[in-house]
């Protein structure tokens, strides 16, 4: 069974710096992003170039839970980047949002390893004028809350300090 650790914060907060000093090697990063334009090609290529050339790579914009099969070992390290990504990926693609994210949670249940999950917190401003924004918002709350209650430990993220929400440090 893996342990798995929930980072949070907002944009620039830090919270993929802390992730990768969470994950010992051997480690591997599953990205959810897809460089869809160049300034998101610009982005994961610096995310690349942060987390240097010891860590393995899986690309996983739909299918996170395969990746996290496939990757999980014992004594490896995963960090996925991000959830708030791949939770846009699959609203757009029209997946079920609470099907999908059930699924996420039995499989970080059931790897071995260790398993870090970055997700944004987005909740924390002004209620959004589309539905669209809305449904997003809201969603990502439900999916921050289910993985919290499940991870063994909490963390988040701003200014790129720590706060411990659940666990020990």
């Amino acid at each position: 069974m893996a342990e798995l650790t929930l980072i949070l914060g907002g944009a620039r907060s830090g919270k993929t710096a802390h992730a990768l000093a969470a994950c010992p090697a051997p480690h591997c990063y599953i990205a959810t992003a897809q460089a869809l334009d160049g300034e998101m090609a610009e982005r994961i290529a610096a995310h690349k170039a942060e987390r240097g050339e010891s860590w393995g790579l899986a690309e996983a914009p739909l299918d996170l839970v395969g990746a996290l099969r496939r990757e999980a070992a014992e004594g490896r390290s995963l960090l996925v980047d991000c959830l708030t990504l791949w939770l846009s990926n699959l609203m757009h693609e029209g997946r079920d949002v609470a099907t999908e994210t059930e699924a996420l949670i039995a499989a970080v249940q059931e790897v071995p390893g260790r398993v870090v999950l970055v997700s944004n917190e987005v909740g924390l401003g002004l209620v959004p004028m589309e539905k669209l924004s809305r449904d997003f918002r809201d969603a990502q709350g439900r999916l921050n809350q289910r993985v919290a209650a499940a991870a063994d430990h909490v963390r988040f993220i701003a200014a790129g300090l720590p706060l411990v929400l659940k666990g020990e440090t």
